[in-house]
């Protein structure tokens, strides 16, 4: 059974993409910690980073890097914070969060309620960066 991920990145459940090639794909948190929290996966389905055999992880880590420069351009920040938790979506997945301090990565302070046109906003000022 596919994935809430493999659905979103096939455009099977709507989402604010940010960038997408023929392996990797990334997209907007709905319930982000900060304006332009992104999530990068691979398309391939899978449950945890450190299982990936080396040349998809690497690719993986290589794309996410493309996204945070990207995500640094747009949205205003000190730093782009990564996590990989992978517990709430089966699905092999990277955090990126713009932060101006380390205190922005805790994973349990509030999430932000952005509308949907701010969502699409932030997510074509991302992908303009690409």
């Amino acid at each position: 059974m596919p994935t809430l991920f493999s659905r979103i990145a096939a455009g099977e459940i709507p989402c604010y993409k940010v960038a997408e090639d023929e392996k990797y794909f990334a997209f907007l948190d709905i319930n982000p910690l900060a304006a332009g929290h992104t999530l990068v996966i691979p398309k391939a389905e899978g449950d945890y980073l450190f299982a990936m055999d080396d040349k998809a992880y690497t690719g993986l880590l290589l794309f996410a890097k493309k996204v945070a420069a990207a995500l640094e351009k747009a949205v205003p920040c000190q730093r782009i914070g990564v996590a990989v938790m992978g517990l709430e979506v089966p699905h092999t997945h990277i955090h990126l969060i713009p932060i101006n301090s380390e205190s922005d990565m805790i994973i349990s302070n509030p999430r932000l309620k952005l509308s949907p046109e701010k969502m699409q906003a932030i997510a074509d000022a991302i992908a303009s960066k690409m």
